[in-house]
């Protein structure tokens, strides 16, 4: 059997498949997600697929069904069309000083007239938004989707500077406001982050962005569940396991011990692995933290300093629901925060009072964010 090789890292779907690299196929997910309405909005921790899912959206939009051969989609998607796709990433930068996230628009904003074009009087980063939005479906005659990845990072980057913070708000509210304003030239509208922040305009003015981030449909639209697990990487674990002298079965339920254990909705029953530490266990055949050793988010490392939460009170701590995606109130009660980056999990829901009950999802995330609250205690 060839050697297999996993897409540790890579956030491009044209680049897993046309080089051969192992794919979970999510395309299913596509479809009903892009036949369900026009605004939708999904928060999942760090390296947990979001750009991926960002970067399969946007080959779908583009019509590059040559990529999809193969997969659930091609089944279901019959009219393949392209669309101009405008994909804002704002991973990838540092947004701490002052000019930082106006700099990082404003290069994103050429890039995109350089392609459809730049109207006069167009100044503010707001403004040239929408005149690019309108252009591109002048042109093109096709309405525009926007894909925009970690939308709020450079509020998360600056937690700790209240005056800096209040600088990018202002900067991402007057750009975001242009989504509202052009809603009749755009197709489809989806945003990625870690949280939802209710005081920036892309929420507060388009009232009608649909939040999936705990819909059961969608609860395994990132991550790998089981059923993915044993389809796709039976022969994986295999190797593995007879690389450590195990049975499969033994092997099974180390990496289930290790990084399974993740919950997006009320319903409990469907988990999923992070998909970054199963691959990386799968392509070195070893047990490790390696979600957890690819970097603590500045900001949780800076709430925990600031709230010292009750480190024994975590488990089965519980939050209600209208709380456990948002940042708003994040320092009065940390445990939202601590969710969205991936810390803690779902393991309950109490109905009647709209109560979630948290836990650490796994072996590798409970051992790595101890000894990270007992250094910085």
């Amino acid at each position: 059997m060839a050697e297999r090789i996993f897409p540790i890292g890579i956030q491009t779907f044209s680049d897993i498949r046309d080089n051969g690299y192992v794919y979970v196929d999510k395309s299913a997910h596509v479809y009903r997600l892009t036949h369900r309405g026009k605004y939708f909005f999904l928060a999942r921790p760090r390296r947990f697929g979001k750009s991926l899912l960002i970067s399969t959206l946007e080959a779908y939009f583009e019509g590059r069904r040559d990529l999809f051969e193969g997969l659930a989609i091609t089944a279901l998607e019959k009219d393949w069309k392209s669309y101009p796709v405008l994909h804002l990433d704002l991973t990838g930068a540092d947004y701490h000083e002052p000019d930082s996230l106006k700099n990082k628009l404003n290069l994103v904003l050429m890039r995109w007239e350089k392609k459809y074009g730049r109207g006069d009087g167009e100044i503010e980063l707001g403004d040239r938004f929408i005149g690019i939005i309108e252009r591109a479906k002048e042109q093109t005659g096709h309405p525009v989707v926007l894909l925009v990845d970690e939308y709020e990072k450079p509020i998360l980057d600056t937690l700790d500077c209240e005056e800096l913070q209040e600088k990018h708000r202002q900067t991402l509210n007057g750009f975001y406001g242009g989504i509202k304003t052009s809603d009749r030239h755009l197709k489809f509208v989806f945003l990625t982050g870690v949280t939802k922040i209710g005081k920036l305009s892309v929420f507060s003015a388009l009232n009608n962005i649909t939040d999936i981030s705990l819909m059961h449909e969608f609860a395994d639209i990132c991550g790998i569940t089981e059923d993915e697990l044993e389809h796709t990487f039976h022969k994986d674990i295999q190797a593995m396991a007879d690389a450590h002298g195990n049975s499969y079965e033994a092997m099974h339920s180390e990496l289930k011990r290790e990084y399974n254990g993740y919950h997006f909705c009320s319903r409990m029953t469907q988990s999923v692995y992070n998909p970054f530490s199963l691959l990386k266990a799968l392509a070195y055949k070893e047990l490790n933290r390696f979600w957890f050793e690819s970097g603590t988010p500045t900001f949780l490392v800076q709430l925990l300093k600031k709230t010292r939460p009750n480190i024994e009170k975590l488990e089965g701590a519980t939050v209600d629901k209208d709380s456990l995606v948002s940042i708003d109130t994040y320092m009065n009660n940390p445990l939202p925060i601590i969710y969205q980056s991936g810390y803690l999990t779902i393991s309950g829901y109490n109905e009647r009072f709209s109560e979630f009950t948290l836990d650490y999802p796994n072996t590798e995330v409970k051992e790595g964010f101890l000894n990270l609250f007992n250094n910085i205690s």
